[in-house]
């Protein structure tokens, strides 16, 4: 059975359109890459776990800020690697300097029997979502197309 990953987009009206709210993939194999490295902040969630619920529980993991307001679903999106995530966006504001990850441990270096922490994201920013389509990875296109739909936006549109 494929893994289930669930997140949240935040995104914010501005003068040239929408901007969405990133977060960089924290870890060695991410830190320096930049294109195609940015993410919703999302993560797995169980069996019986509704799917929404674990969205804002990842999003305040990965950001430091808990999610308010009304959820719009974007949908379920199959990712490269087989893997489905459930995404909704929300409206708010979030203010970059109040940034903060949960960490994860991996053995770093490769093969050295030491074990090392890192953030699950490394940093978060405000991108307008025509930058946003270059920022995120390939299999998050999708969920950025989606929130221009639910918006009555095209990328066209887009300044």
């Amino acid at each position: 059975m494929a893994k289930r990953s669930a997140g949240l987009l935040m995104f914010r009206r501005a003068r040239g359109g929408p901007e969405v709210l990133l977060v960089h993939h924290g870890g060695p194999f991410w830190a320096k890459k930049d294109d195609g490295a940015w993410s919703i902040p999302k993560g797995l969630y169980e069996d019986g776990e509704d799917p929404l619920v674990a969205a804002k529980r990842e999003f305040e993991e990965e950001t430091g800020q808990r999610p308010t307001g009304s959820f719009i679903e974007l949908g379920v999106f199959k990712q490269p690697g087989r893997k489905h995530v459930s995404a909704w966006a929300f409206e708010g504001e979030f203010d970059l300097a109040t940034f903060k990850s949960n960490t994860f441990a991996m053995e770093w270096p490769p093969r050295s029997g030491r074990l090392a922490e890192f953030p699950e994201a490394d940093r978060a920013g405000w991108f307008p979502v025509k930058d946003a389509f270059r920022k995120v990875t390939k299999g998050q296109l999708a969920i950025l197309s989606s929130l221009l739909d639910k918006l009555g936006l095209s990328a066209d549109d887009l300044a």
